[in-house]
């Protein structure tokens, strides 16, 4: 009976270390940091819609933003304003994450239209964005 406890035993902390191993966690996949930020003069009843290649991931609205990984490689951001009473058409911009790398862009308005643009901000005023 022991033999059998002893078996049992050593399988299920085999499984669980087997298990604990190959699960990754956000940490080790391989990718980098976007952020994307509204401008405060965006306008109150609009947000801009945030797709990445093609799927949207969020509408940042006024006072919040856009903050997760995105995986290593291509990828095409598109922003457009919603609700996109005027049919304005969205604007997209490519960007090549790299492992590590954080990718900050600002979401602005151009008279009539939506666009990305890559932030010009100082390192003083990204700390005090808590970037």
């Amino acid at each position: 009976m022991r033999n059998l406890t002893n078996c049992i035993t050593r399988l299920l902390l085999g499984l669980i270390l087997f298990s604990v191993v190959s699960v990754p966690t956000d940490a080790a996949k391989p990718g980098g940091r976007l952020i994307v930020i509204r401008v405060a003069n965006f306008g109150s009843n609009i947000a801009a819609n945030l797709k990445i290649d093609g799927q949207t991931v969020a509408n940042i609205v006024q006072g919040r933003r856009y903050d997760h990984r995105i995986a290593a490689g291509r990828h095409l951001l598109t922003v457009s304003a919603v609700p996109n009473i005027e049919l304005r058409q969205p604007t997209s911009i490519t960007v090549s994450v790299r492992s590590g790398g954080t990718y900050i862009f600002t979401a602005l308005w151009d008279s009539d239209r939506v666009y990305l643009r890559p932030t010009t901000l100082s390192p003083a005023e990204m700390a005090k964005l808590g970037l």
